[in-house]
């Protein structure tokens, strides 16, 4: 039985609509490592495998793990050079201290208990190791915001918000840095830097409805609309997007990125 709140439906979308954009991020993380030699590394979180592979262009040696197995499949498919593994973040398959550095780009709002998950990367991570994690920090932008119009003409508020607070429940908490810096420093990991980077992505039309269809409110709308609900309103949604904005769209997307060390 299919359950809209995981990736798996729509993991050949996430790879082809967003992989080589969210890779911009990873790198971002990666760098901000500032590891003195080649390491190994655990992506946590890693879907498709996006961040490992950024990890391995820059000279290290990368784990993958993620808790969806549509997700690695793809992962499998198109970086089949990776070690990718299902595990989830609060029970991993790993010994104490055997990874240099830990990075999660764009995961820390989908954990449930944030702590157990924080408590689990640091018990994988070496002393003094490194640990790298990127949240969404911006609000509604315009096309954000045409997007819940359309969808609230067919889901009601009052139905959506405790399914999206079920499918990312830190999403509004780690969109701001200083609770960012908080829940890692409540963890126990020290010297905590973070900062807001804004990327620009230009997407097709198209391409940047379909991956709408990705995030958590576009996988609870399809599952309640069905197949030919979704496909009827995403036609709607596509007309009005057409008239409100030119094609390509020039998305600006602010993200926290934050690194710490284990003491």
């Amino acid at each position: 039985m299919n359950d809209w709140r995981t990736y798996d439906d729509v993991a050949e979308t996430y790879e082809r609509v967003h992989a080589t954009r969210f890779a911009e991020v990873a790198r971002d993380l990666v760098e901000r490592l500032e590891l003195s030699a080649p390491g190994r590394i655990l992506d946590l979180g890693t879907g498709t495998g996006i961040a490992a592979e950024v990890a391995a262009a820059a000279g290290h040696d990368p784990v993958g793990v993620d808790e969806s197995p549509g997700m690695l499949a793809v992962g499998h498919r198109v970086r089949p050079q990776l070690p990718l593994v299902a595990a989830t973040a609060i029970d991993l398959p790993a010994r104490d201290g055997v990874f240099d550095a830990v990075v999660g780009n764009l995961v820390l709002a989908h954990f449930t208990k944030v702590d157990t998950a924080l408590f689990e990367a640091m018990r994988v991570l070496r002393p003094a190791g490194r640990i790298a994690f990127s949240s969404w920090a911006d609000g509604l932008d315009e096309y954000q915001l045409a997007w819940r119009e359309q969808i609230d003409t067919v889901v009601p508020r009052e139905m959506l918000a405790p399914a999206f607070a079920e499918a990312a429940p830190g999403h509004d908490r780690f969109r701001d840095r200083e609770r960012v810096e908080e829940v890692l420093l409540d963890a126990g990991l020290r010297h905590v830097r973070t900062e807001t980077v804004q990327y620009r992505w230009v997407y097709g039309l198209d391409e940047y409805l379909d991956g709408l269809g990705v995030w958590a409110i576009g996988r609870f709308v399809r599952d309640m609309l069905g197949p030919q609900g979704w496909t009827s309103f995403m036609a709607r949604t596509r007309e009005v997007f057409a008239a409100r904005f030119a094609d390509p769209l020039n998305d600006l997307r602010e993200v926290v990125l934050a690194v710490a060390t284990k003491p």
